[in-house]
């Protein structure tokens, strides 16, 4: 693994409260409330997770109790009075779950979140079973990396290790986790991919290059340059 790549299970907790098939309406409510949780986790008699329940679908059983029920043979009922009629958390939750590995990455165990506009991700090993749970606050603890440790592992991994040739003085600045960049390099097309390597680091909020490339001698200008092609070789001068 190269550098301080962070997984799910570096900031996951381990400590899970989860729910029984078979937990009762009113019991969700009081774990939740009591917890201070949003969703929670169903799992099977082998602790694997069969689904999630989440506020919002307890919610349901309020958003329909004035509702009037359907009338007619073919009348479809609204979506979402099947779960305000629920009473259990088989009924109540939904399934399948969405769910995450420990070795996914914190970018990867983002992107899950805001595709399926979730909070949290219960994680689950190659069976399913449940190992922990991830939220969005602890996605963000690897911003509260030190800025020392920041710069540390962007001079000494990525600089030095990744591209050893074609950087040749740089110095790193790291300030509330934004990096700057500043020096000059031989060949100024490893920049882009510099930049690029510097800003996965685990914690860089940004990147900032002030990289220069190496200092070119001035041309003359063409003029003089035709001037002393006409004059020739100096002259010895006489004794």
């Amino acid at each position: 693994m190269h550098g301080s790549v962070y997984t799910v299970s570096d900031v996951m907790t381990r400590t899970v409260v989860a729910l029984a098939a078979g937990a009762a309406f009113k019991e969700i409510v009081r774990t939740m409330e009591g917890r201070r949780i949003s969703a929670l986790p169903v799992v099977d008699t082998g602790n694997r997770v069969v689904g999630v329940v989440s506020e919002a679908d307890l919610l349901r059983k309020e958003e329909f109790r004035d509702s009037a029920p359907e009338r007619g043979p073919r009348a479809r009922p609204p979506a979402g009075l099947e779960k305000a009629r629920a009473v259990t958390a088989a009924d109540l939750m939904t399934s399948p779950a969405v769910t995450v590995r420990p070795d996914a990455t914190l970018g990867q165990a983002a992107r899950v979140m805001a595709r399926r506009n979730v909070k949290r991700l219960p994680v689950v090993d190659d069976d399913g079973v449940l190992r922990g749970i991830v939220s969005r606050s602890d996605l963000l603890r690897v911003f509260l990396r030190p800025d020392a440790a920041i710069a540390d592992e962007v001079q000494r991994e990525v600089l030095a290790g990744r591209l050893p040739e074609g950087i040749e003085s740089i110095r790193v600045d790291v300030d509330e986790g934004v990096v700057t960049l500043t020096g000059r390099v031989r060949d100024t097309s490893v920049v882009p991919l510099a930049v690029r390597l510097v800003r996965s680091v685990e914690g860089v909020v940004d990147v900032r290059s002030e990289l220069t490339g190496p200092p070119h001698r001035a041309a003359l200008e063409p003029d003089l340059v035709r001037e002393e092609d006409a004059r020739g070789p100096a002259s010895q001068p006489r004794s």
